[in-house]
This record gives C-alpha cells, structure tokens and sequence, in this order.
C-alpha cells in the first residue's frame, strides 16, 4: 500500500525554507552592500608579489577598505597602479602613506595606511587625476633589500671582509703546537691554582672575614674622625683667631716700646757720657775697699785680739 503525500505540504516547507535562507543571506550581507567606498590610487615602485585584488587595506591595523584592481601604470611600467576602496570617512590626508606589508611566513600581503595627522587636510584628486592618489612608501623588504645592496655595494665591507680572512689566516698561524703546548701548560696552571684555592678555602675565608672586620674599623675610624674633626677644626680655628690677637698685641706693644726708647734715648745717651765713667770709678774704689776689708778680716782671722789691742810688734830679729 502506498503512503499519501501531501504535496502542498512539500511545497510550503521548501517555500518558507528558501525563504529563510534568503533573508539570513540578506541578513549577512546588509552591512557589505550597504557600505560606501571612496576610490584612490596607489603607484608601487616595487613588487607586489603576494597582493591580490580583494586584499585588505588597513588604516593603523584597522581593515577600512580592500584591493580592487592591480595592474600597471599605462604612463610608467616602472610601477604598479594599485585601485584601493576605502570606507568613506576613513580620515585619508595628504601625508597619508600606503605600505606594502607582508603578513608572516605565508607571504600573504596587505596595503597598510600610515600618517594622516589632525593639521592635515583631507587628500583630493588634482586636475587631471581621475582619483586622488595616495602617497606609497617603501615596505620593510624593500628597505632591507635596499641597504643590503648598499652595504654589498660599499668597499669598506669588502676591506673588513679581507681583513677578517687575513685575521684568521694569522690567528692559525699563531696557534701552531708550541704555542697550543704553552696553552695547555696555562690551563693546567690555572687548574692546580684552582685546587689550592679550594683546598685552602678556610683560610681565603678567614682572611676575607679579617679583611671585612678591618674594613668595618677603617668605616668606624672614619664616622669617628669624621664627627671629630669638625670640632678639631673649631678648636683651630679659635687657637688661630688667638695667635692673630696676640700678635697683634706683640705688634702693639713692639710699638709702644719703640716709642718709648724714642723718648728716653737722649736721657740714656746722657746717662752714657755722665753716669757711666763716675759709675766706673766708684767700682774701682769699692773694689779697692773690698781688698781692704778682706785684708783687714784676714788679719782678723789670724790675730782676733788685734781688734782690742792693736796689732802686736813683730820681734826683731838678731842683729836688728
């Protein structure tokens, strides 16, 4: 027995299901269709190998636009136009600059928008332009292609590239198998010093503790004289203020006694021609006294009862 279909049934179902395709169709598409594009040109001087139409363009990292057509410029095939779509309203400048920039290992390129600072006016197409053209920089490859030519091109690089081959040249020439015995010699020297040094390690220890200690004292001796000298310095300092009174006052008084031998040099000159030869006699005959007194006190000594009774007669002798 047959089953019964009910084809309006089918039918309605593929309706309402093409239906919601449609519109989840529309429905993803609404923002593409819906956005408006400003068309500039971009003039390559390099390759783009790994650009495609339909690539990106990216404004600081942000996708504002795509490729829309590569081919080159029918007034220089030195270059290559590019035909960039650009969501209008993306701000492009008169200093903006479009970038070749390859993406990773996969050499997959993209047109990357630099610059367009706030001064700048909004970028618009000459006369005789049918879009207006964007400036181009050279990508990153390009840069390092350029200065690896450039510094293959330098002869200096050539020179230093001598140089280092003379250099190794004459480093194994040096190292011949005396000089690599004399080596070997070191590097055992070296060893053993570095076995006595472990073996004695206690005593490297003490004396770098000993040398610790003594830099602490030297640091101690240090804070000490350093809050000591500022009173020595005072006590200096006082001792020189004092010596300076005093020799001012030796200066005074070396003064004062200048002018006092001033004043009294008439009276000792007077002294020098009167007093002095009168003072002379008067000694000469206090010496002469002086005999006479040690006479008299001799003969005192000798004779006491002379003083009482005079000086005896001394005996005559025989025949007188």
């Amino acid at each position: 027995m047959e089953p019964k279909v009910n084809y309006v049934l089918v039918g309605l179902f593929v309706v309402v299901l093409s239906a919601v395709l449609l519109g989840i169709v529309l429905w993803l598409g609404k923002g593409e269709y819906g956005t408006v594009y400003d068309r500039y040109y971009a003039f390559m001087q390099e390759s783009v190998a790994g650009l495609s139409v339909n690539s990106p363009v990216k404004y600081r990292g942000v996708e504002v636009g795509y490729v829309a057509d590569i081919r080159l410029n029918p007034e220089n095939p030195e270059e290559v136009r590019l035909t960039l779509d650009i969501t209008r309203g993306t701000p492009i400048k008169e200093d903006t600059v479009a970038v070749l920039h390859v993406q990773g290992l996969t050499g997959f390129a993209i047109v990357d928008l630099t610059g367009g600072t706030r001064d700048s006016p909004p970028l618009t197409a000459k006369p005789g332009q049918a879009y207006a053209v964007i400036k181009t920089g050279p990508s990153l490859l390009a840069r390092l292609d350029s200065a690896v030519s450039r510094l293959l091109e330098d002869q200096s690089l050539s020179r230093l590239l001598a140089n280092l081959t003379t250099l190794a040249q004459d480093a194994r020439g040096v190292i011949d198998q005396e000089n690599r015995a004399a080596l070997k010699q070191i590097l055992s020297d070296l060893a053993t010093v570095s076995r006595t040094l472990a073996a004695r390690s206690g005593r490297v220890d003490q004396g770098l503790t000993g040398a610790a200690q003594t830099a602490e004292h030297l640091a101690k001796l240090s804070r000490t004289l350093n809050e000591q000298i500022p009173a020595l310095l005072e006590r200096v300092n006082r001792s020189a203020a004092s010596l300076q009174a005093m020799t001012e006052e030796l200066a005074r008084t070396g003064k004062a006694i200048g002018a006092l031998v001033n004043e009294t040099k008439p009276n000792v000159e007077q002294f020098s021609r009167q007093t002095l030869p009168e003072t002379s006699l008067l000694i000469a005959e206090l010496r002469q006294l002086t005999a006479t007194l040690q006479r008299v006190a001799r003969q005192i000594e000798r004779e006491p009862n002379a003083l009482v009774f005079g000086r005896s007669l001394q005996p005559k002798g025989p025949g007188e």
